[in-house]
C-alpha cells in the first residue's frame, strides 16, 4: 500500500523548498489573482514565475498543486483565460479549484491536467464526491466538517477518487470556509472569497446599543472574554492511524501566509510522526503533539473530526485571537565557514542561551559560544535582523536549511 501522501502549504518559493526538504511530498500554492490567500510580502508566486517554481518541486521529487480557487466572476474567467496556456506550460501536477466557471476553463485550455475539487466546494458525502469523479476530478478536499467515519464511507463508497483532509491549521468560522463577514466589515475592500479575508472573526467584540452611542458593553462568552467566533487550531496528530485506516490519500496543513519557521517545523513533525504510524500503529504521539505545540497556534482541537457533526465545546479560543508558540523562533542559517555558520536573527538571543537546532536531519538543544560581525567585531547577542558569524557548541551537520529556536517544551 502507497504511503499517504504529507501536503504542505508554499506562500513563497523560499518556504516551498523548505517544506520539502522537511518532509513533504506534495506542495500546494496560489498564484496572485487566483489564490484565496492573497501574499503580501516575500517573494510572491505570480504568472512570471511558476514555472521556475513547480519546475524546483519537480526536481526535488515532489509533486505541485496550483489553487485557482476563488469564486470568479466574468473579470477572472476572462484574465484565466488569457494566462491558461502559461499554466499549463509550467506543468503543476493538480489544479485545486471550488468554481464551476474557473474548472471549465481549465478543462477546457489545461485538458490534460488533473483537478482537485477544493475544500470550498463542501463536499460532504459520498454522492457529492461521485459527482465531481464524473465530472472528470481525480480528487476532493473533503469539508472540515466531515467527521472520519464518514471518510471511511466515502472512500468505500468511491474507492478509485482520492480523498485529501486537512490535519492542521487554522480552521475558518464558516461552513467551509466560505464567509462574507470581512467583506461587510471592510465595505467591500477585503472580500474574503477573492483572497483578501482581513479574519474578522478573530476580532474582540462589544456591543453598542442604538439610543446610548459610545456606550460599549462587553459581549461575554462566559467569563473568557469576547473572540466569540475565532476557532481553535486544528491538530490530528493523534489521530493519524485512523485517518489511515479510513483510506484517506492526502493529509493537508493548512498556512500559506504562515512563516518559514511554521512550515518547516509542521512539516518535519508530521513527516516522522506518520513515518512512526507506519512503524507502529500504535506509536506514541504526545512527543510529535509536544513539537507542535512550539509552534503558533491558537490552541488545539479536533474539531468535527471525530463526532457526529457536533463542535467540541473547547473548540473556540475565547482567551487570544493571534497564534501563540511554545518556542520563539531565533535566526535562520544560511552558509557556514570552518566553525562559523552565518546566521540571520529573527529574534534576540544571547551567547550561551540554551537552544534549539532544528534541520531536515536534525533537532538538538545546543548554544552559542561566540558571535561576530563579518568585520570580525565580537558581540554578547544577536539582535533581530542582524547578519551575524556564529560558533555554536555542537556542530550542524545539515546546516544549509538549518533554523534555530529556543528550547521551548521539552
Amino acid at each position: 500500500m502507497e504511503k499517504i501522501e504529507l501536503l504542505l502549504p508554499a506562500g513563497s518559493k523560499e518556504k516551498l523548498e523548505y517544506a520539502i526538504r522537511y518532509g513533504a511530498d506534495a506542495v500546494y500554492f496560489g498564484m496572485v489573482d487566483f489564490s484565496l490567500r492573497a501574499m503580501r510580502k516575500g517573494e510572491l508566486i505570480t504568472l512570471d514565475n511558476l514555472k521556475e517554481v513547480t519546475d524546483l518541486a519537480h526536481d526535488l521529487g515532489k509533486k505541485t498543486y496550483l489553487t485557482l480557487n476563488i469564486f470568479a466572476f466574468n473579470k477572472d474567467i476572462k484574465q484565466l483565460e488569457e494566462c491558461a496556456e502559461r499554466i499549463a506550460d509550467a506543468n503543476p501536477d493538480a489544479l485545486i479549484m471550488s468554481d464551476v466557471g474557473i474548472m471549465n476553463v481549465a478543462r477546457r485550455y489545461m485538458p490534460n491536467t488533473p483537478i482537485h475539487v477544493s475544500t470550498q466546494a463542501s463536499a460532504l458525502n459520498y454522492e457529492a464526491v461521485k459527482f465531481w469523479q464524473d465530472y472528470g476530478a481525480t480528487r476532493v478536499i473533503l469539508g472540515r466538517e466531515v467527521n472520519i467515519n464518514d471518510m471511511a464511507e466515502i472512500k468505500n463508497k468511491v474507492p478509485d477518487m482520492e480523498i485529501e483532509v486537512f490535519v492542521h491549521g487554522a480552521q475558518c468560522v464558516s461552513f467551509s470556509g466560505r464567509c462574507l463577514i470581512s467583506d461587510y466589515m471592510t465595505n467591500g475592500e477585503r472580500k474574503a472569497n477573492q483572497g483578501n479575508c482581513c479574519q474578522p472573526c478573530r476580532w474582540s467584540y462589544k456591543l453598542v446599543e442604538e439610543t446610548r452611542p459610545g456606550q460599549y458593553y462587553e459581549i461575554e462568552q462566559s467569563e473568557r472574554g469576547t473572540h466569540i467566533m475565532s476557532t481553535k487550531d486544528l491538530c490530528l496528530v493523534h489521530h493519524l492511524n485512523k485517518l489511515i485506516d479510513a483510506g484517506v490519500d492526502s493529509l493537508k496543513v493548512e498556512g500559506r501566509t504562515k512563516s518559514l519557521y511554521y512550515v518547516s517545523a509542521v512539516a518535519k513533525t508530521y513527516r516522522e510522526a506518520i513515518d512512526a504510524v507506519y512503524k507502529d500503529k500504535n506509536a506514541d504521539m504526545t512527543p510529535y503533539f509536544n513539537e507542535l505545540l512550539k509552534v503558533g497556534n491558537r490552541g488545539y482541537t479536533t474539531g468535527f473530526y471525530l463526532g457526529d457533526g457536533e463542535y467540541p465545546t473547547d473548540g473556540y479560543s475565547y482567551d487570544i485571537s493571534k497564534g501563540l508558540a511554545g518556542a520563539d523562533f531565533l535566526c535562520e542559517v544560511h552558509d557556514r565557514k570552518e566553525d562559523y555558520y552565518l546566521i540571520k536573527t529573527k529574534n534576540k538571543f544571547f551567547i550561551n542561551n540554551e537552544i534549539e537546532v532544528i534541520s531536515p536531519s536534525e533537532r538538538f538543544i545546543t548554544k552559542a559560544v561566540e558571535m561576530k560581525t563579518s568585520d570580525g567585531e565580537q558581540k554578547e547577542f544577536a539582535n533581530t535582523n542582524d547578519e551575524l558569524w556564529v560558533k555554536f557548541a555542537d556542530e550542524i551537520k545539515d546546516y544549509k536549511y538549518a533554523l534555530v529556536r529556543t528550547v521551548g517544551i521539552k
